[in-house]
């Protein structure tokens, strides 16, 4: 048995070690702050196409270095290469779209007048009571509000589509992450693990988790927002209606949304077309919106995310908006990832309390 002041000196020797290891990770992390998405990004890239890297080793006999190298290349054809060119794309619709709001062949306010006239009587007796009748006035706040979303929305579709200095850094960044994180990411995770002091079989159980909660939420929601965006694009392009490249990617943006999600693009549309005349276009693409748009999200994104999660759809929904309320684009991943770990240490809490809670009765 060790003597009282040995046993007083390890403890404080370990509560002191303690302190410096959370003061060292939060000014690391203080460090890394404005560089969060590129090392999410960089994590997020190594978890997905760790398969390939585990299929290409074997065929070229275990060269780490060639391995992770071919697959960096394989990220750059299917991934990067194809989101810069339909940045390019959109920053180019996006800036003609402002440039003819400014010039006025494209004006807002008429189309809102159009749709003000088209109201039944009920509706405008309704909107009257709310004090909402003068439209003039309600026509001036809605254009500039409307003048001042399309320039933001201009000018940060041009600062993703140009090769900008930032864009490159975060870039190199994340495929410089991703490659060591493939070829040394066994030695990373043991080491992560070695450092836990959790019991083996609870860090098997919170690895397989987050691991399996961002592939499938990257997966799913990349995915269900690529083919909603490019469906509610290609039905835009056949109806003719301008900047089909810009609606697409609103489209594919807002399904990150579950439920609502692209409905807000191609549902205004269509009462726009109803209210012009263009009744076919407008129940063409109603009927594409439910039928084709829709089933994807309520099909596809459960069997996606869910079944592979295990989280109820609520939580993946709720998780989701609240994730990206409070970070924005890179929420849609952090927050399904938050709750699924919260849910996964709530069962390893219980189930380690079960024993003695048992005993105890």
């Amino acid at each position: 048995m060790k003597p009282p002041a040995e046993t007083a000196s390890s403890y404080l020797e370990n509560r002191a070690l303690l302190l410096l290891l959370l003061a060292a990770s939060a000014a690391l992390g203080w460090i890394l702050l404005p560089f969060f998405s590129a090392i999410l990004w960089g994590f997020i890239i190594a978890l997905l196409f760790a398969p390939w890297y585990q299929w290409l080793l074997p065929r070229l006999r275990q060269r780490r270095t060639a391995a992770a190298l071919l697959t960096l290349l394989v990220v750059l054809v299917m991934v990067v290469l194809p989101v810069a060119l339909v940045a390019l794309s959109l920053a180019h619709e996006a800036a003609a779209l402002y440039q003819r709001m400014q010039s006025g062949e494209l004006n807002p306010g008429l189309y809102l007048r159009t749709v003000f006239d088209a109201l039944p009587t009920w509706v405008t007796s309704v909107l009257d009571r709310f004090g909402l009748t003068n439209f003039a006035a309600l026509q001036r706040r809605l254009s500039a509000v409307l003048a001042q979303g399309s320039q933001f929305f201009a000018t940060q579709a041009l600062g993703v589509g140009q090769i900008t200095f930032d864009v490159l850094v975060d870039l190199f960044i994340a495929l410089y992450l991703a490659f060591f994180l493939m070829r040394d990411g066994d030695t990373v995770v043991r080491a992560i693990q070695q450092g836990i002091p959790l019991a083996p079989a609870h860090k098997r159980a919170l690895w397989t988790q987050f691991t399996t909660v961002v592939r499938a939420t990257v997966k799913g929601n990349l995915l269900v927002a690529a083919m909603q965006g490019a469906l509610g694009g290609l039905a835009f392009w056949f109806l003719g209606i301008g900047a089909p490249v810009l609606w697409a990617v609103l489209m594919a943006f807002l399904s990150l949304l579950p439920a609502v999600g692209a409905g807000l693009v191609w549902v205004p549309v269509a009462l726009y077309l109803l209210i012009n005349g263009a009744v076919g276009a407008s129940i063409a693409l109603v009927a594409w919106g439910v039928l084709v748009i829709g089933l994807v999200d309520n099909v596809m994104r459960p069997m996606l995310v869910g079944k592979d999660t295990r989280m109820p759809d609520y939580v993946v929904l709720i998780s989701t908006l609240g994730g990206m309320a409070v970070m924005g684009i890179n929420g849609f991943v952090v927050g399904p990832t938050i709750a699924a770990m919260f849910l996964v240490v709530w069962q390893l809490v219980v189930s380690t309390r079960s024993p003695s809670v048992a005993s105890g009765q």
